[in-house]
């Protein structure tokens, strides 16, 4: 599927002596500023040995990757939570399809009533092809008002639509996405069952060419539900993302990968595997002949997750 942008969307994607000696006077040279460390990844679990293996492993998956990287993770059945730059602000690209379709189910439950045929419709298109045009009608439909009011429902504080219609450029950290995740995934008093049943069956049929990412590596004992998003701009390159969530066979965790300053669209999305596949092996340890999801293919088109106006 090719998504052609126009006018300020398309602006938008586009590339891009001699030492003195001084007797008797000695002055003083300034100390050079002290690099800045690279953000540390944090684990903690309530299964012992756990953070620790978490830690170690998910930053060497991350050694010598180039490029912008946060993560999250939390696995409810060991407690267990990771974060690597926690608060770091990253253009949504297709992620914020998942908060799109949220806060329409949100709605429709505050009016109680069901989705129209053309809701069910659209939401589908958005989120198992990722279709931009259902998106673009889904957001103009809601309104900035109520998205915001679904943001704040959710607690997802961080998190700033973005601005004319150009919802690819939302704002978004992954402490806001694991607090989306961890909605859709439990009972709550913002997101009915049914609206979680929902979002969770169409997140596990994205269609084929976009089931890469956060599920490499996973095992085929768990459940798979994916939303992945990537956009290139002039500024900080490639923005490449994976939210996911994995349950069955007593596991339940969900992880989010937000990458930017990939230099193509196959470096973050390497990037993100090698993260999702450290992860997968150390929270469900499997026996030989089990197998682990392989991605076999990618959008071969540049998908551009930031429509025209209107």
């Amino acid at each position: 599927m090719t998504h052609r942008i126009s006018g300020r969307a398309g602006a938008l994607a586009a590339a891009l002596g001699a030492a003195v000696l001084v007797p008797a006077v000695t002055a003083a040279t300034p100390a050079a500023a002290a690099p800045t460390p690279a953000p540390a990844v944090s684990c903690t679990s309530g299964k012992a040995g756990l953070a620790d293996k978490l830690t170690k492993d998910i930053t060497a998956a991350l050694k010598d990757r180039k490029g912008t990287v946060a993560v999250g993770l939390y696995d409810r059945g060991t407690d267990t939570t990771c974060t690597l730059g926690a608060t770091t602000a990253f253009d949504s690209a297709s992620t914020v399809k998942v908060t799109v379709l949220a806060t329409l189910l949100w709605d429709a439950k505050k009016t109680g009533r069901y989705l129209t045929d053309t809701e069910d419709t659209l939401a589908k298109a958005m989120i198992t092809q990722s279709d931009n045009d259902a998106t673009s009608k889904l957001w103009k439909q809601l309104g900035l008002t109520k998205i915001k009011g679904f943001l704040a429902a959710a607690g997802m504080t961080k998190t700033t639509p973005g601005a004319d219609g150009y919802w690819g450029l939302t704002q978004e950290n992954v402490t806001d996405e694991q607090k989306l995740l961890k909605l859709i995934t439990a009972k709550n008093s913002v997101l009915s069952d049914n609206s979680r049943a929902y979002m969770l069956k169409l997140m596990g049929q994205v269609v084929a060419d976009q089931r890469w990412g956060t599920p490499a590596g996973a095992p085929s004992t768990v459940a798979v539900h994916v939303k992945n998003g990537w956009l290139e701009r002039a500024t900080h390159g490639w923005r490449v993302h994976s939210l996911g969530t994995f349950n069955g066979a007593g596991h339940d965790y969900m992880m989010s990968v937000l990458t930017q300053d990939n230099s193509t669209m196959d470096y973050g999305v390497a990037t993100i595997q090698s993260v999702a596949g450290a992860i997968h092996r150390d929270l469900v340890p499997t026996t030989p002949g089990t197998r682990r999801f392989t991605p076999t293919s990618r959008p071969t088109e540049a998908f551009v997750a930031v429509p025209a106006r209107g």
